[in-house]
């Protein structure tokens, strides 16, 4: 049976669409895909329907993929399979993974949920298609959109790459405020595709259609090329009136929006807290100084700012925080331009400064009165000096800061702890984000500041009476940006005609009151006969809004009121029908059972490092087909619901990492075993100055080394895709494709072309680094010379490098004790990367599997 893949690719607030390349002739067609999408009050309910067909005479293989936002819940999925339908049902986790495992136990083919990425999350699912056979499949998926710098954006980004016979998509849009401002861009709409957009818009609804015939989508007369490669964005916001707020109900659910306009922000205290270390060299701290001298620029004049620069040591830039005049502003730019990268990462101890700057210049009155302080935390890496605890630093800052003052924190890339980071961030009133390591990286940096930079209101209090509404979402907050909105819905009280509403808030020059009473009858009358309206929406936006903010305080909290949170959500996942983190649908199949569940930001860790350095591509069979995704870099923007079909990977036969110890014969294989969260320290020795990490990917073996010598100081990082070395923050970059070899202040560097990598220092110790290509996709650590190691070698390989011998216990078992922990081996044949592959490679190890 040969295995055929269609994409589409869809991401609401943002959207895309994406359709795989045409199949080769007699083979599976997609011959209509539909994308409708209805935005409620800002509540969207997307259905996306592809229907495909295969024309070839025998059986093939069709794979449906799914871009998705991560704040949208999927509710529905079904196939249709020659008119015999396969619904997905939602259970809980638990649940839905032991049918996972018993189906796995039966032989039969079932999938998990994969996480990779930062925008989107991806559902996937494969089924046989017989031949001439026809298949419908059917995803749904709801989301509030949320309002951010004056906007609700819908982003679709349109790259079918084929040419497919009925191609819509369908945007209705209704708010019952009125739509104030609504337009459309696109970067490929021509002469030829006008014709193919329409839009009609009255007060209070719109309708946004794009529907290209064959010969519109065709590029080339003759061809099959198609035009349609590019963003499409609608971007449309809502009237509002000197009230307080717009209040809807459907139901016996109510929701209210509060979003005020035209108010003086406060003045922002900032101190800006920025990562140096060594892990921040070349691109990141190239960036980091690019964006923040546009976000000093953007400081208002009455703003007052300081800088916190930190790696093993701690610098405030100056003794008090300085006002943002024009002069202040450039002095700041350039002490930024002239950081220097370096060391190691103290985070707790640079926090501690900057709540004391603060402290100290609020003690002195020369801060504004009446303004908001904040802390902006960025730093790419974990604690590795000072205080490392990440529970003891969370608790540190938590005791010093005392609710005073906002914490943002920013994680650059995946070696940061995300879990860590956002614990801290919500427990003093902020939130975390992560910035991706990409060539807009300052512009991500930029776009959060510019969320954050002008607080209109603070300690805002949404006041309903006790009698007249029941299960309320959060309806307090401490600040409100300019060009955000405030959301609260609940659930009415019996026989209420009136929703009385009460706002009270601080501004910047005076304390704020709003009143007003709604009508439930006359509100309910809005949506009595509207055709966008799909069922009881605002009693599901209360749903989804409450699961959101129940799993936000769930991130922070511990033990018992951490199982209450989550059982609450489990309870309301499973009654509307939403994938959550606490829930898993089970899609059934013709054949076997699959199971998807609903990735976290803290789960793109577990897979960052297939995300950065390379992914097995049969792991992801749709880059296998056409040039959609070129490279597994290309996964960068996307979180994967991968289902995928269980199996064993390429090069599971090899170890991770050989070593030999002295006074044994056959060498040692080590394997990873387990999910990771964070890159591993792999090797340790602060006497020869070196230190060796490793990423792991799902395949569980390497796919990125970063190696770090003190002397000289040069780092070198190591990828599937290429080898960078940074020599004092010179930055070289070389590929796997050309032999290279040089030397750089006593370390010897020499690349054989799609082989390995040697790294050969003073002390004549020899890294080596094995390539193993396509389709094995991994990499391969060995250490020559091991016994110049020294005696304070650690680290989950280094400590193995003793001259300890392993006791003898059978031909086939082993075992040894090493700092305490007994260690079983077993004999196992192998093959060794150090050898070409099928050149008589196989060897007798003694083998273990190594949980980090």
């Amino acid at each position: 049976m040969e295995r055929h893949f269609f994409v589409a690719w869809l991401f609401l607030s943002s959207l895309q669409v994406f359709v795989e390349p045409a199949a080769p002739e007699n083979a599976i067609e997609i011959y209509s895909l539909h994308v409708d999408c209805k935005v409620t009050s800002r509540y969207a309910h997307t259905v996306i329907t592809s229907r495909v067909v295969n024309r070839a005479n025998e059986s093939k293989e069709a794979l449906f993929e799914v871009e998705l936002p991560k704040s949208a819940f999927i509710t529905n999925f079904s196939m249709t399979i020659d008119g015999e339908t396969y619904p997905g049902i939602i259970k809980e986790k638990k649940s839905a993974q032991d049918q996972y495992d018993a189906a796995v136990s039966r032989g039969k083919s079932a999938g998990l949920v994969k996480s990779t990425g930062r925008k989107l999350e991806q559902f996937r699912v494969s089924v046989n298609v017989a031949a001439a056979a026809k298949v419908n499949f059917e995803l749904t998926y709801e989301e509030l959109l949320k309002r951010k710098l004056g906007n609700y954006e819908l982003l679709m980004k349109v790259k079918p790459k084929q040419l497919v016979k009925h191609f819509q998509i369908d945007t209705h849009i209704f708010e019952p405020q009125g739509i104030s401002a609504l337009e459309t861009e696109s970067t490929f709409i021509t002469n030829e595709l006008d014709n193919a957009l329409t839009k009609v818009q009255d007060e209070t609804k719109a309708h946004i259609s794009f529907k290209p015939t064959i010969d519109q989508q065709r590029k080339t007369p003759g061809l099959d090329d198609t035009l349609l490669d590019g963003d499409f964005l609608i971007r449309y916001d809502v009237k509002r009136s000197e009230t307080a707020g717009d209040i809807q109900i459907v139901n016996g659910y109510f929701v209210h929006y509060f979003a005020p306009s035209q108010m003086p922000a406060f003045p922002k205290n900032v101190v800006f807290v920025i990562d140096k270390s060594g892990s921040m060299m070349g691109m990141k701290m190239q960036q980091t100084k690019e964006a923040m001298k546009k976000i000093l620029e953007d400081l208002n004049p009455e703003d007052h700012f300081s800088l916190v620069l930190f790696s093993g040591a701690v610098t405030v830039w100056t003794s008090s925080l300085l006002q943002a005049t024009k002069e202040n502003v450039e002095r700041a730019k350039q002490h930024v331009e002239n950081i220097d990268a370096g060391g190691n990462t103290d985070i707790n101890r640079a926090l501690q400064e900057a709540i004391y700057s603060l402290d100290k210049d609020t003690k002195a009155e020369s801060l504004p009165d009446q303004s908001i302080s904040m802390i902006i935390l960025l730093t790419d890496g974990q604690p590795t000096t000072g205080e490392t605890n990440t529970d003891r630093i969370q608790r540190n800052i938590r005791e010093a800061n005392n609710g005073k003052y906002f914490i943002y924190c920013l994680g650059f890339g995946f070696d940061v702890s995300y879990t860590f980071l956002e614990k801290m961030a919500l427990e003093n009133g902020g939130v975390a984000r992560r910035i991706y390591e990409d060539s807009d990286a300052a512009l991500q940096l930029q776009g959060f500041y510019q969320e954050v930079a002008m607080p209109i209101l603070k300690e805002i209090e949404m006041k309903y009476p006790d009698n007249a509404v029941l299960e309320i979402t959060q309806n307090n907050f401490k600040l409100l940006f300019d060009g955000s909105e405030i959301v609260v819905a609940g659930k009415l009280g019996n026989d209420v005609d009136d929703l009385p509403v009460e706002i009270k808030a601080k501004a910047h020059a005076s304390e704020l009151t709003l009143k007003e009473d709604a009508n439930i009858r006359e509100k309910e009358q809005v949506f009595q006969h509207q055709k966008y309206i799909f069922g009881n929406f605002i009693e599901r936006l209360w749903a989804y809004l409450t699961i959101q903010q129940l799993l936000e305080k769930s991130a922070s909290a511990v033990g018992e009121q951490r199982e209450n949170l989550e059982a609450r959500v489990l309870n309301i996942s499973l009654k509307f029908g939403f994938v959550t983190p606490l829930t898993s649908m089970v899609v059934t199949k013709p054949d076997a059972q699959e199971v998807a569940n609903k990735p976290t930001e803290a789960d793109n860790e577990n897979v960052a490092a297939g995300t950065s350095a390379g992914i097995d591509n049969s792991f992801f069979p749709s880059l296998q087909v056409g040039s959609f995704l070129t490279s597994a870099q290309d996964y960068d923007d996307y979180d994967i619901y991968s289902l995928r079909l269980l199996g064993s990977y390429p090069g599971d036969e090899y170890p991770s990492f050989i070593l030999q110890l002295t006074h044994e014969k056959d060498p040692i294989c080590l394997n990873i075993n387990g999910r990771l969260q964070t890159p591993i320290t792999l090797l340790t020795d602060p006497d020869k100055g070196i230190q060796v990490s490793g990423k792991v990917a799902e395949s569980r073996k390497f796919v990125e080394f970063n190696v770090i010598y003190q002397t000289p100081n040069v780092q070198i990082n190591v990828s599937m895709g290429e080898i960078i070395l940074n020599d004092q923050g010179n930055v070289s970059s070389f590929p796997w494709t050309k032999n290279a070899s040089f030397t750089t202040r006593g370390l010897s560097f020499l690349i054989e072309k799609e082989r390995s990598l040697s790294l050969s220092g003073p002390d004549g110790i020899t890294v080596q680094v094995y390539y193993m290509k396509d389709p094995l996709n991994f990499l391969g650590l060995h250490f020559k010379n091991s016994e110049f190691f020294s005696n304070n070698i650690a680290g989950l390989f280094g400590q193995f490098f003793s001259n300890e011998c392993l006791q003898t216990h059978s031909n086939r078992e082993k075992t040894l004790t090493v700092q305490g922990q007994l260690y079983s081996f077993t004999r196992q044949d192998r093959k060794d990367f150090r050898i070409e592959p099928g050149a008589n490679d196989n060897f007798s190890c003694w083998l273990l599997d190594i949980t980090p």
